[in-house]
């Protein structure tokens, strides 16, 4: 093996609520950080010397395995379909689409007449990303009018999005575009404004903005400022398009403001005042609002509704009763039905309400472990919904589906060009038992003809964070491990709502170790069971997810032959101490406040993965990063390695990919992100 590049240890003395640490390699976060997220060239020579020594490392440690990742690259490849294409969606005289030319990492985005097929290409991403390192496509989105057309850009992967606008009628691109946005933006209704997100300069997204369409930033119009900075903005319309709403919480709360479509450039005024606790979000639906909420107790949420002119929280009434076990995630309105979206027992299903007499039916699927959505874009004065349906063995299905009749059209199958036989192959879902009697689902993937006799190997994918249920959904490059005869496995540990919400309640705050002891469970349970044995399980999580493999492997490191942490939260104590990176105040209800509560600061040094390695003996680790990620930022992945390096008792080794170009998101195009995950 090569030699790895050896950190230098300069001890940093930490005092904090009577507390001392000390920090061996907090020389790597650049005084600069801030302007390195912008511009990665401006890492100061000391950081990216190192960073680069790390990534030729690993290079050098996988250069045995060059060979293994170009097949792999290639045989996934062959699964993706060259020239794939969305389905499209219809909406007033055209159809939007998004498709692949052949050999193309990025997508150009189409519309077609609906009578006689006429194509016009609103924006060739594919050609626009030529020469540049990164590119990324957030938000894109079409007027109502149909004149214009405005998608968010990234072309540096730190989430600074400019919005870029065309019109579609002259060819005019917008000449000052808004700048610095979360990439978040609406067209009003009547499509004469825009209204967009901006952020400050700890990339926190915190105030909209509203524009003429296609002005200059001189005839930008504040019109909503948040004060807390552990509150985010969004902006969204109603599917009925008559109010544009303002969005704005954080784990805990929530709060919306309405702007009539009738009166675009009317000051937005507060649905109900926003209360510590109470989570609430709006659907303009049958003459009235119905609010999905907590309120009163309602753990799994429940339906309240309120007039038009009555919307403060004294004028709610019960509409559709809190049912314990049965979590209500999002409404879907269309002006005759009402669809939601729920989870029960950990697999999700779809309910249709008549506006005319209330009757209600379901559906849902019968497979042990599946995934089923909604897109977004349907048309409200449509009965058709366009339904999503897949699972672990299942390709992508699209299907129209009548809200009237209960039948459904087949739009478009995922297609699997290297062939796919889904019989070859069986999804489970067992559960395994917490220490706490907790049932903690699990999924999992494998040839019907990988034998469960202790010795196959087995990758464990978790998360667990923010209330995120990780969906049992269909991926084509699982395929390249399952067919080597590994089982994939999802653990669906607290902290997500696979559940429930009380289910993510019971792995945040002060509960957050639970996530740690569920995942440590299910690795046991699979052992237990006969799929496999310590010392053939690679744990695999990415962002939050890497702060739980990280905890897990320094609970259980004996269990785990690698462990793949991919742009990983494993700095947890200094990241939640430290008020002026991105995410930190918004983030004190999911993790505590160390900086205030000795409490949370206690839990917290109690299971941060870099505050817990200790001299023993650590599996082979791979952790990614990127130098502008605004989310995990760089250091955290790089201070984990150089600590678990200078600890670890064994010659595994242990490595850091550094993308020096790139976000959290990594690799920009379809197939660079294809190598990233050979």
């Amino acid at each position: 093996m090569p030699h790895p590049p050896i950190a230098s240890r300069q001890p940093l003395s930490i005092q904090q609520l009577g507390r001392v640490r000390t920090d061996d390699y907090a020389w790597m976060r650049a005084a600069n950080w801030q302007e390195a997220l912008q511009h990665p060239a401006r890492l100061p020579a000391p950081i990216r010397a190192h960073l680069e020594a790390e990534n030729a490392y690993t290079q050098a440690c996988m250069a045995s395995a060059e060979p293994l990742c170009a097949r792999l690259t290639e045989e996934m490849k062959g699964r993706m379909q060259d020239d794939d294409a969305s389905p499209p969606v219809p909406d007033g005289p055209f159809a939007y689409f998004a498709r692949y030319a052949p050999g193309a990492q990025h997508p150009q985005f189409v519309r077609q007449t609906r009578v006689g097929g006429e194509e016009q290409v609103l924006l060739d991403a594919q050609a626009q990303s030529e020469g540049k390192a990164h590119f990324s496509i957030g938000d894109a989105q079409h007027s109502p009018d149909h004149r214009m057309f405005a998608y968010a850009l990234d072309e540096i992967g730190s989430e600074a999005y400019v919005i870029q606008g065309r019109d579609l009628l002259t060819g005019e691109s917008w000449a000052d575009p808004p700048a610095n946005s979360s990439g978040n933006f609406v067209f009003s209704p009547d499509s004469r404004f825009i209204y967009w997100v901006w952020r400050n300069a700890q990339s926190r997204p915190l105030a909209v903005y509203r524009r003429p369409v296609g002005a200059g930033a001189d005839q930008d119009v504040l019109i909503y400022q948040e004060q807390d900075e552990g509150f985010f903005v969004g902006v969204e319309l109603t599917q009925s398009r008559a109010f544009v709403l303002i969005t704005t919480g954080n784990q805990e709360s929530s709060e919306v403001w309405l702007i009539p479509a009738s009166a675009p450039e009317a000051p937005p005024v507060c649905f109900t005042p926003r209360e510590a606790g109470l989570r609430y979000d709006v659907t303009h639906w049958a003459g009235q609002w119905l609010i999905r909420t907590n309120a009163d107790g309602a753990v799994d949420f429940k339906i309240a509704s309120a007039r038009l002119d009555a919307t403060q929280r004294a004028h709610w009434r019960d509409w559709q009763v809190h049912a314990p076990g049965c979590f209500i995630i999002e409404l879907s309105a269309f002006r005759d039905y009402l669809v939601r979206l729920e989870r029960v027992d950990a697999l999700p299903r779809l309910v249709v309400r008549n506006a005319a007499d209330g009757a209600e039916h379901t559906i849902a699927m019968d497979e042990a472990a599946y995934d089923l959505s909604l897109t977004e874009g349907d048309a409200f004065d449509s009965n058709i919904a366009r339904v999503i349906y897949q699972s672990p063995t299942t390709p992508r299905h699209w299907y129209d589906y009548d809200l009237a009749s209960g039948t459904r059209t087949l739009v478009k199958a995922q297609q699997v060009p290297s062939g796919h036989d889904a019989s070859a192959y069986e999804a489970l879902r067992w559960t395994a038992e917490a220490a706490d009697g907790a049932s903690i689902p699990i999924t999992l993937l494998r040839r019907r003809d990988t034998p469960l006799d202790g010795g196959v190997p087995v990758l464990l994918y978790g998360y667990g964070s923010y209330g995120m249920a990780t969906p049992a959904g269909f991926s084509t490059p699982r395929l390249s491990l399952v067919d080597r005869g590994w089982i994939f496995a999802i653990a669906h540990v607290r902290g997500g709502s696979e559940r429930g919400w009380g289910w993510f309640l019971d792995g945040r705050g002060p509960k957050k170790p639970n996530s740690f002891s569920d995942f440590v469970a299910v690795a046991e349970a699979l052992c237990a069971r006969g799929c496999t044995r310590p010392g053939a399980l690679v744990a695999y999580g990415g962002s939050a997810g890497g702060l739980l493999v990280g905890a897990a492997l320094n609970l259980r490191p004996e269990l785990w032959a690698g462990v793949v942490a991919a742009v990983p939260f494993v700095d947890a104590l200094n990241t939640m101490s430290d008020a002026t990176l991105p995410l930190t105040p918004p983030e004190w209800p999911e993790w505590g406040n160390p900086l205030e509560d000795p409490d949370a600061y206690d839990l917290i040094a109690g299971y941060s993965p870099y505050d817990n390695i200790t001299a023993k003996a650590y599996p082979a680790v791979l952790a990614t990063g990127g130098i502008s990620d605004p989310r995990v930022t760089y250091w955290e992945p790089a201070k984990w390695v150089a600590r678990l390096r200078d600890q670890t008792q064994a010659d595994a080794p242990i490595l850091l990919k550094m993308n020096m170009d790139g976000g959290h998101s990594g690799a920009s195009g379809r197939y660079a992100a294809l190598k990233e995950i050979a």
